[in-house]
């Protein structure tokens, strides 16, 4: 009889610890899915190797420019001598100088911590004010969310970058001002894309039994609205990111941006593209190849986190 007892006992404890294993094995499955499906997707592996590296670039940009980007006085003795590829370049100056013989290379490394700090301030701006219109809108309804869509509505109703041109005539020149302008701008997509997912969210069965055992509507929104509906934002703000820093670039190509001497990319771009037709083509390429691949790489790596986040693209 002791031994059948002891049987059992040893099966209920042998059972308990598979279950256990188990769930353990599911959980480690979920991340190990997760990172798996990342990292076979060669085009987000791509694009967050190329954000790590303007990120590397834009922290050590002190470090690894070979000169200093705003020289004071100008060497003008050195204006527009191309770099490596040339016999005529100035050693230091591997992509060559600008108009005033400002590095070029110096400038760029320095200009990504001013393009990608434009993108995460203006998106951070755009996500704030989106989430409180789209939490408003979408979870209280009815006249509120009537008024509020009305006038997200309006300010759908004007070109992006024309809005962000009129913001900052309106609040003044200089690359603050141009972040709270983008930022602004941006702020109905974020509204939208954050409402739609409210409206999905506070339906489903959960949110059902938190009213039913008496929670309050701010408990509901900041403890299971918010956290449920932020996938779609954290993917689309990465998408914002990339638009943001071309907005930016063309706000300071139009001089409403960055202000000299501040190496901004769309400012360099601006500065040098007289002198393109010269033959000092350096000058405004190796900035636009700079925009280029920053958006090529968040356009990459928000694609990738979709295909993560979103439960109807998994295979």
């Amino acid at each position: 009889m002791e031994s059948k007892i002891a049987t059992k006992i040893q099966e209920l404890i042998k059972r308990f610890r598979y279950n256990k294993s188990a769930k353990e094995r599911k959980r480690e499955t979920k991340t190990q899915e997760m990172i798996r499906r990342f990292r076979y997707n060669k085009s987000a592996v791509f694009g967050l190797i190329l954000i790590l590296i303007l990120v590397f670039c834009a922290i050590f940009a002190d470090v690894i420019a070979p000169n200093d980007p705003t020289p004071s006085p100008p060497e003008l003795e050195k204006s527009l001598k191309p770099g490596f590829w040339s016999e005529d370049g100035i050693e230091g100056m591997p992509l060559g100088t600008d108009m005033l013989g400002r590095c070029i290379l110096s400038r760029m490394l320095h200009g990504a911590r001013i393009s990608l700090s434009v993108g995460f301030v203006a998106v951070g701006i755009a996500v704030l004010i989106g989430i409180a219109f789209g939490i408003t809108a979408g979870y209280y309804g009815g006249w509120i969310d009537n008024i509020l869509m009305r006038i997200v509505d309006i300010m759908f109703s004007f070109p992006g970058l024309l809005l962000a041109i009129v913001i900052v005539a309106v609040i003044g020149q200089g690359l603050d001002k141009a972040m709270i302008a983008i930022g602004i701008v941006y702020s109905p997509q974020m509204a939208r894309v954050m409402r739609s997912s409210v409206l999905y969210v506070k339906e489903t069965e959960y949110i059902e039994a938190q009213r039913a055992i008496g929670s309050s509507n701010l408990r509901i929104v900041f403890r299971h609205v918010i956290p449920n509906s932020m996938a779609p934002i954290i993917v689309y703000g990465t998408l914002m990111m990339a638009t943001a820093i071309l907005d930016a670039a063309a706000l300071g190509f139009l001089g409403l941006g960055a202000q000299p001497p501040a190496p901004e990319w769309g400012a360099m771009l601006s500065d040098s593209r007289l002198y393109i037709v010269s033959g000092a083509w350096w000058a405004a390429t190796f900035p636009g190849l700079a925009i280029v691949f920053a958006v090529l790489g968040l356009n990459l790596l928000g694609d990738g986190l979709r295909d993560i986040l979103d439960p109807r693209l998994k295979t």
